[in-house]
């Protein structure tokens, strides 16, 4: 402990002469605590100054460490209490370290700016701590696939912020903890999306308190557990539920009726459990797909008719569950239908499995029953039935039949194929990547607990996931080269696994930062797989870093305790000069902010804002500006606003981009000018618009853009741009602008609300691909303020939140609110207050859903293609209700609104991946031209308080 406080001091006051330092030195004193329980820590783990010097793994903000990401490094050691001290720690990942053990430490409640606790596959048990409940700011919690043991801490239904709730594949026990006059539960926790409790021992009965009406759950997993009694009917309240895992417990009495309200339910299993009562009725469950209810004691009961209605089903497995009667020949239509297990039933009659069965079709077990014939087409079928045990297989000549035989378990060998090359001979230590280069990879096994196919011969799926995850990839710019994986299979909890390989850019081996960004993508749950793959979580394998020398800890330990000694020695004299030192350190700190911070000279009381904190913007000079648009011509103005102008400029690299200039006056002050600045200098998103600078310069506010040539959403809805704006292109549209939305809602960090929603902040790039504009309204939202801030009421009349303008608290669904305004705009070309008309009310009051297009033919944009098919015309209008309904309760989040238009446009017939086509004439004449332009704004009209707006709301 004496050489710990002596560290402390010498940071303080040997200052430069050590290193420049620049780390906190309590921070760095933590640090050291957790070396010193440490093994195999980073090699360059050396010196006294992390943030200074760049540790792998170690990153901070003005001296001080925010987050630790050391993802399959192949760790010993405990995580020790010293983890406590990192008072401004945001993210903390460890996953994927099997040798790093012991219990979590009580100091992990210090943490309370912790946003990230990623425990997964580690070696940790014991009991979690209740102090875990004192992190209010979390939103990942991840400790699966360790040895925790003991109750579920009730404190945890006090993260109000938690998204993300990972408890699974431990050896937790006992009841699930609800709230109880002062103490917390997990019925606490309204806006968790994710319940993962699958592979423990909890056992006693399901509370109905667990559930209700105001949650925002879409994965509840307690499949494999000891739970009792019934499924309570408080389930069916959760509307937002997309899989549901109750499967291998002791759960008994019937199915609640009211689950059929589930409609966006696509997983349900409830196999190996004790139900009773009659067969449950699903019918409303219209978008499932995997559906398993196997193995409980359902009152005898003929084959169930709604059964063939959900088209959307790929996998039916009823066995022993006292189905009889004959299989009724439309069921093997399913289109989507993939196997059929209904084994050890009372089916009888004759098996017809029809002609127009479906093609994805692989499997029909129905062994043990009492079929007695089956009719198929002649000749050789694809599709593997299975008859064994039935009476057609006891009559004369059946033993030679393929189906009264059951076939070897067919398990897939696939993995992905060299990328048209010949595999490269590599040595012992490295592997053929699918680019036929040799490498070290980083390995691991990916497990989805719920993915909505059975049929493993589908090689097409396995592509596209790694199709997927490459993309992700690339898109945060990780060094990978190519992906493999391979050997698929189920494991005994119906969990697919598979084998993945990460080949590395560049060189042979990643370094040391390229596995903890790669582990964190996948530990963090920022790659995001398709709804087909549902809910995953990876195992990495501690990558071994060949060919770098390690460190000894035990050097490095004795050359702290040298430079104590040292430091000990000059002490005294240190003492003296600290004065001089300090005057030195400050002067020298002046001329340093001066030099890297353009903003150095900004007078606040002049421009109504503070110095913006900038995150890589370009400062330009104002003569440069001058330069790029000739003097600021008027040939080169595009745009116009009560800001100010736009002009296009050219760069020296031949690029465009636009120039937005303030005028005296302009209603985007200081504060607006700022906040834009440092908004758009951290977010980066395909879908929102890149700022490319900045000008601050002899009282001149100037920002630069991306230059996107195609104009704004409402140039091309009143048919100025020249584009022809289908049905298809709408739904490209809404899907790019609401992704940059979910993007703001829900991965910025901290969230950001834009406050400012409307078709002429909706930019068009070259390929008509949507991106969010304007970031001038917008309103990080800081700590505390998770649930909404109030602010001064600001926005564009007719697409204001009714519920913000009245209340002035402003949330995420603020903005939901003004997105369905847009989506109604979408499909009218209307003004959202035109003539005296507010479109809410109107499209409430023609809406008709007995009629087609719902009875909105009068008003809907003849350039929409009305004539032809608009497939999910209806499902639009009732999610752009939906988000424009007048209580913020009540809309969807805009991740919801990202999955349900992205459903529509399946169901449309189209790719929501895809990019934008770019193929009409129309189109290719508007892009020949300036002559409409992303930052013309004709119609500037923000309502920043002070005046009652006009037509707020429905009347």
């Amino acid at each position: 402990m004496g050489v710990r406080v002596l560290v402390i001091l010498l940071v303080f006051l040997l200052g430069e002469s050590i290193g420049d330092a620049a780390t906190n030195p309590y921070d760095f004193s933590a640090i050291k605590g957790l070396m010193s329980d440490w093994q195999n820590t980073p090699p360059n783990w050396v010196g006294i100054d992390p943030c200074g010097n760049g540790w792998d793994g170690i990153g901070c903000k003005n001296s001080r460490i925010t987050s630790i990401t050391l993802s399959s490094m192949g760790l010993t050691g405990s995580l020790p209490g010293d983890i406590g001290q990192l008072s401004e720690l945001q993210i903390l990942d460890l996953s994927y370290n099997k040798g790093l053990t012991g219990s979590l430490p009580l100091q992990i409640g210090n943490l309370v700016k912790l946003t990230n606790l990623l425990l997964v596959g580690c070696g940790l048990y014991g009991p979690i701590p209740d102090s875990i409940g004192s992190l209010q700011n979390l939103v990942f919690l991840s400790l699966n696939s360790n040895g925790f043991s003991g109750l579920i801490p009730p404190t945890v239904g006090n993260l109000s912020r938690l998204y993300w709730l990972d408890l699974a594949d431990n050896q937790l026990t006992g009841s699930i903890p609800v709230s109880s006059g002062s103490n917390p539960g997990l019925d606490m926790l309204l806006h968790t999306k994710h319940f993962h409790f699958g592979q423990n021992r909890l056992s006693g009965t399901i509370p109905s308190q667990l559930f209700s009406s105001e949650m925002h759950l879409i994965h509840v997993l307690f499949d494999n557990n000891q739970l009792t009694g019934s499924i309570p009917s408080t389930l069916g309240l959760v509307q937002s539920l997309e899989v549901v895992r109750f499967d291998t417990n002791f759960l008994s009495s019937a199915v609640p009726g009211n689950l059929n309200n589930l409609t966006s339910v696509q997983e349900l299993l409830l196999s190996n459990n004790r139900l009773t009562g009659p067969f449950p009725n699903l019918a409303g469950m219209n978008a499932l797909n995997y559906l398993d209810l196997s193995n409980n004691s359902f009152d005898a009961t003929d084959f169930p008719a709604w059964i063939p209605t959900v088209q959307s089903l790929t996998t039916l497995t009823l066995e022993h569950t006292q189905v009889q009667g004959v299989l009724p020949v439309i069921l093997f239509s399913i289109f989507s239908l993939q196997s059929v297990v209904l084994k050890n039933n009372n089916l009888n009659g004759t098996l017809d499995i029809g002609t127009s069965r479906s093609n994805q079709l692989q499997l029909i077990d129905l062994q043990t029953n009492l079929i007695d014939s089956f009719k198929h087409s002649t000749g050789v079928y694809s599709v593997v039935v299975i008859l064994v045990d039935n009476p057609v297989c006891q009559e004369t000549g059946a033993a030679g039949q393929s189906y009264c035989t059951v076939p070897q378990t067919n398990t897939s060998s696939y993995s992905t194929p060299p990328n048209s090359c010949i595999p490269a001979v590599c040595n012992s230590n490295q592997t053929s990547s699918p680019n036929c280069k040799c490498s070290h990879p980083y390995t691991g096994t990916l497990v989805f607990r719920a993915p909505s196919f059975s049929g493993l011969g589908n090689l097409t799926y396995f592509e596209k996931l790694a199709s997927s995850m490459m993309i992700s990839f690339q898109s945060y710019q990780l060094p990978v080269d190519s992906i493999s994986l391979s050997d698929p299979r189920k494991d005994s909890y119906n969990y697919l696994k598979l084998n993945l390989a990460v080949f590395p850019s560049g060189g042979v081996r990643f370094n040391w930062t390229g596995i903890n960004s790669i582990g964190f993508v996948l530990s963090n749950q920022t790659y995001k797989p398709s709804q087909l793959f549902g809910p995953f979580y990876f195992l990495g394998d501690q990558y071994m870093n060949f060919d770098v020398p390690t460190t000894s800890k035990k050097s490095s330990n004795i050359g702290v305790i040298i430079g104590a000694a040292a430091g000990g020695f000059v002490l005294l004299l240190l003492l003296a000069l600290v004065g001089v030192y300090a005057f030195r350190q400050k002067k020298r700190a002046e001329k340093a902010t001066e030099q890297s911070n353009p903003f150095v000279n900004w007078d606040p009381n002049k421009s109504d804002g503070s110095i913006p904190q900038l995150k890589g913007a370009r400062w330009f000079s104002l003569q440069e500006l001058k330069k790029y648009t000739n003097n600021f011509s008027d040939a080169n103005e595009i745009g116009s606003g009560g800001y100010g102008k736009v002009y296009r400029g050219t760069l020296p690299t031949g690029n465009f981009v636009a120039i937005k200039r303030a005028q005296q006056g302009s209603m985007q002050g200081g504060v607006e000018f700022k906040n834009e600045i440092e908004l758009l200098s951290r977010v980066h998103h395909k879908n929102l618009v890149s700022l490319v600078g900045f000008c601050l310069e002899q009282g001149e506010k100037l920002l630069v853009y991306e230059f996107l040539p195609n104009g704004t959403l409402k140039d091309s809805l009143s048919g100025k741009s020249g584009i022809r704006m289908d049905w298809a292109r709408r739904l490209k549209v809404a899907i790019g602008a609401a992704r940059g939305l979910a993007y703001l809602h829900e991965l910025a960090n901290p969230p950001i609300i834009h406050r400012d929603i409307k078709s002429t902040n909706i930019l068009l790039d070259d390929h008509l691909n949507a991106k969010v504009a304007d970031f001038g309204l917008s309103k990080p939202m800081g700590d505390g303020e998770r649930g909404h801030v109030t602010t001064q009421v600001k926005g564009t009349m007719g697409y204001l939140d009714p519920e913000y303008y009245m209340t002035q608290q402003l949330t995420e669904k603020s903005d939901v609110y003004s997105f369905g305004v847009l989506m109604l705009e979408l499909l009218t070309a209307r003004r959202p207050i035109e003539r005296g008309r507010y479109i809410v009310r109107e499209v409430r009051v023609l809406i008709n859903k007995d009629k087609d297009l719902y009875n909105l033919q009068g008003i809907l944009d003849p350039a929409i293609g009305l004539g032809t098919s608009l497939k999910g015309l209806e499902r639009f209008v009732e999610l752009a209700m939906r988000c424009a309904e007048e209580s913020g309760a009540d809309r969807p989040t805009m991740g919801e609104v990202v999955k349900e238009i992205e459903n529509i446009m399946v169901f449309a017939g189209l790719n929501p991946k895809a990019e934008s086509a770019t193929t009409s004439a129309s189109y290719e004449e508007a892009s020949k031209g300036y002559a409409t332009h992303p930052y013309r704004n004709e119609d500037f009209f923000e309502y920043s308080g002070g005046f009652p707006p006009s037509r707020i709301e429905p009347q």
